[in-house]
């Protein structure tokens, strides 16, 4: 109901409005816009929502600011005279005439200091550190900026410094960002959109615009990881008492499980949360592996049979490709249905399917995975080992299993090859006792056959 007390507000059709009578809100916006531009008296404009950035800390842990003032003291005082290190020297600090420090005197590095708390002083513990914060230059006296970088100030291009660590004539080179950047994958929580993907994007800009590098941007392929929430479902804070601490689970049931589990949990950019009690399924898939490779070490089988083998490559294809997807925890359901496979085969487990099974699981649980390799007996890390290669004809399937409907109802599934045609579908089909029951003394009036997904057969009474 509308109210007649105050002002419509919400979203609806413009009345009263001259020209602009019955067009809806957001037609009328842009019309009006439109109009007032070309009367020049307004027009449309962007509004970027960016938070402010503070780019100065009062606190000792950050980057020195490579700034200093001049220092000024009453008429008459000569600077050889006085020491503003000193306690009641006066002085007074040119803040509005800063000097960068030169290059050659860079990197400008912290004091060393047994009390770095934030203390009272509005400049910072820094202002603490006089020997640091004031020297001379030329007999005359400065001091130097006490407020800090943040973190963001490294963060924002230690992508470039990693390609380069020890070089000390560049941050990096021109060699380095052409045979490594831009960042082929970036993964991390979305609350990075608003904060460092954006203002590392900004430092980005201004080194390509200097040319030290030549790519505009920085990132190729953003992912979001999704938040884990306690297992109330809800945000984990300290105050909920919802808190899981790693450590803990890392000393029950080991570093593997807890990150196999967190990969298991769902998909990657999903919120989850978490189950302690379920990591210990983790941990009971962990010991079938090391079993599973532990009897394949001690009775060195060779042979592998014809479903094996199809297991092996479509599970290798399977993981290869959730891996590349990021699809960590359909690759680890894969990896458990392979293990289940493997261990039925008891003394029979062929060493080859059991190296593909380490060199698979790696990835997710990495100490497992070194610990299988060595059993299998090798004496180099399966990091050496190159990954594993799928046969692309042995990934396909040559029979499919479908289900078998009377009359819309199902009442079996047979087994045939993808090809067949529908008279072997009928053939295999009345094999099945349950199928044949229903069709025994009927008419078959029509029959529904689409390859390699159902048949149905439709009957009437005789």
């Amino acid at each position: 109901e509308i109210s007649k007390e105050e002002a419509f507000t919400a979203e609806g059709v413009a009345v009263n409005s001259g020209e602009f009578d019955g067009m809806t809100t957001a037609k009328c916006k842009k019309l009006v816009t439109k109009k007032l531009k070309m009367m020049n008296k307004g027009g449309p404009q962007i509004t970027y929502k960016l938070r402010d950035w503070t780019f100065s800390r009062q606190r000792y842990w950050g980057e020195p600011i490579p700034i200093y003032f001049p220092v000024e003291f009453a008429d008459g005082v000569e600077h050889a005279d006085v020491d503003p290190k000193e306690e009641g020297c006066e002085h007074t600090i040119r803040y509005d005439q800063p000097i960068p420090v030169d290059e050659s005197e860079l990197p400008l590095r912290l004091p060393i200091m047994e009390n770095f708390e934030p203390g009272d002083d509005p400049a910072g513990c820094l202002a603490r550190a006089k020997d640091w914060r004031y020297f001379q230059k030329d007999g005359v006296w400065y001091a130097r900026e006490t407020n800090t970088m943040p973190q963001w100030a490294g963060s924002c291009w230690y992508y470039f410094r990693f390609l380069d660590p020890k070089s000390d004539e560049n941050a990096f080179s021109k060699q380095v960002d052409e045979e490594w950047m831009p960042v082929d994958l970036y993964v991390g929580g979305a609350e990075h959109a608003v904060l460092h993907l954006l203002y590392a994007r900004f430092w980005h800009q201004v080194l390509f615009d200097l040319g030290y590098t030549s790519h505009p941007e920085p990132f190729q392929k953003l992912v979001h990881q999704g938040m884990i929430l306690g297992s109330d479902g809800e945000k984990m804070s300290k105050s909920r008492g919802n808190v899981v601490n790693p450590d803990d689970i890392v000393n029950t049931q080991g570093g593997d499980a807890l990150r196999m589990y967190e990969m298991f949990m769902g998909p990657l950019e999903a919120v989850k949360p978490w189950q302690t009690e379920q990591v210990a399924g983790i941990a009971r898939f962990q010991n079938k592996v090391y079993g599973v490779i532990s009897t394949a070490a001690e009775h060195k089988c060779t042979e592998m049979d014809e479903e094996t083998t199809k297991i092996m490559h479509k599970t290798m294809k399977k993981v290869t490709e959730d891996i590349d997807s990021m699809s960590f925890n359909t690759a680890i359901s894969a990896l458990m249905v392979y293990a289940n496979h493997l261990q039925s085969l008891k003394n029979k487990i062929p060493v080859e399917a059991a190296e593909s099974l380490a060199l698979m699981v790696s990835p997710f649980g990495p100490h497992l995975g070194e610990e299988c390799w060595s059993i299998l007996g090798h004496t180099k890390s399966l990091a050496y080992h190159k990954w594993v290669e799928y046969d692309e004809e042995l990934c396909l399937d040559t029979t499919v299993t479908m289900g078998v409907q009377v009359n819309g109802k199902v009442r079996g599934e047979i087994e045939i090859p993808k090809d067949a045609d529908q008279s072997l579908a009928m053939e295999e089909a009345m094999k099945q006792s349950r199928v044949a029951s229903q069709v025994d003394g009927k008419d078959i009036k029509k029959i529904i056959y689409v390859p390699s997904r159902i048949l149905n057969i439709l009957v009437v009474a005789k």
